[in-house]
């Protein structure tokens, strides 16, 4: 699993879609409004903890779940296009 944050691309020891906004703390940090989120939460889509939906709204940071594979193209085309953005993506096997 990665971060791909506007400071670089980090490893992320989180291997399944149960994220905890503990998880998410140096992602928050790393962003800044009106930047927002890509969460590739691994085979299939997943919606994270109202914990989590509710610390991004509070940072005025946009916060999107879909498949990784899904994230992973979304990230890539917005990227492309200049648009703030980050992803988390959980690993799939």
């Amino acid at each position: 699993s990665i971060l791909c944050l506007p400071s670089g691309i980090y490893a992320w020891s989180v291997v399944g879609a149960e994220a905890t906004l503990n998880d998410l703390q140096q992602v928050l940090g790393a962003l800044k409004s009106p930047e927002f989120l890509i969460f590739g939460t691994g085979n299939t889509q997943i919606f994270p903890s109202p914990e989590i939906s509710s610390a991004f709204v509070q940072a005025s940071i946009g916060l999107e779940a879909m498949s990784t594979g899904a994230a992973c193209r979304t990230y890539n085309i917005l990227l492309g296009e200049g648009r703030p953005v980050a992803a988390a993506l959980i690993a799939v096997e």
